[in-house]
């Protein structure tokens, strides 16, 4: 997967390593320690993992793919970052057969909980891989860019489905077990005993942008950018965002 600060694919990206970056430097200026305890849940081929670890922070990878963490272990040595970067086998269900409970300054957890059978268990269990004074990057799929995306695909009845389904799901052959809204996402943040700290839509535009717009027309990618990191805060556009990102702070979390 491309780097998330990498500018193709930051259109995908951008507004969630924003966040996520943001929210490492307040806790190194927190706790006064450069180097920082991260675990990332479903980290896959470190996407987010290797650019984290460019940071100077200890990265830990958890994911169910062998192949995954295979490139994973090769995509850090060829950034350099290898010594800051553990790949372990493992999932969000079974996590402490893995990793330490409490021993995280920062969990992310981007794009599994749409896959766990019980989504209140799975943030619970990744809460827990948190110290006493820690944060969570939560990114998941949004209910109302999955509504609107088949809708304008001409999927009328497929949208509405997904509208009336209590897991988002607009058929039988939908590859996404569970979607979310805004609301949901944060009272699962929230009942796992974390305060919210930052609402964000993820590609509310980007998606559905033309591919041959974006890569033809001069100083398209970096205005859609803008557009998308101008809109990610307002709630307007939560709804039709494709994916949601919550920041959740332990209560113990100062915030500098």
């Amino acid at each position: 997967m491309p780097d998330p600060t990498r500018p193709r694919s930051s259109l995908r990206t951008a507004v969630v390593w924003e966040v996520v970056s943001d929210a490492l430097e307040r806790r190194v200026k927190a706790t006064g320690r450069e180097a920082l305890d991260v675990l990332d849940t479903g980290g896959g081929s470190g996407n987010f993992a290797v650019p984290v670890a460019r940071l100077g922070h200890r990265v830990t990878v958890v994911d169910p793919s062998p192949n995954a963490l295979f490139a994973l272990e090769r995509r850090a040595a060829e950034a350099g970052v290898a010594d800051r970067v553990r790949g372990v086998q493992g999932d969000a269900h079974g996590l402490f057969d893995v990793v330490e409970r409490g021993g995280y300054d920062a969990v992310l957890c981007h794009g599994v909980l749409e896959y766990v059978d019980d989504p209140a268990e799975g943030v619970r269990n990744v809460v827990a891989a948190l110290r006493s004074e820690g944060v969570l990057s939560l990114l998941a799929a949004g209910l109302g860019g999955a509504v609107l995306a088949r809708a304008l695909a001409g999927h009328f009845k497929e949208a509405k489905r997904a509208l009336d389904d209590p897991n988002g799901r607009w058929g039988e052959s939908d590859p996404v077990p569970h979607r979310f809204t805004a609301e949901q996402l944060t009272a699962l943040v929230e009942g796992a005993g974390l305060r919210v700290g930052a609402v964000h839509g993820v590609r509310i535009f980007a998606d559905l942008v033309p591919g041959v717009l974006v890569d033809t027309e001069p100083g398209a990618l970096d205005a859609l950018l803008k557009l998308e990191a101008a809109a990610a805060e307002q709630a307007a556009f939560h709804s039709v965002a494709t994916q949601l990102h919550v920041l959740g702070e332990t209560p113990g979390a100062v915030e500098v």
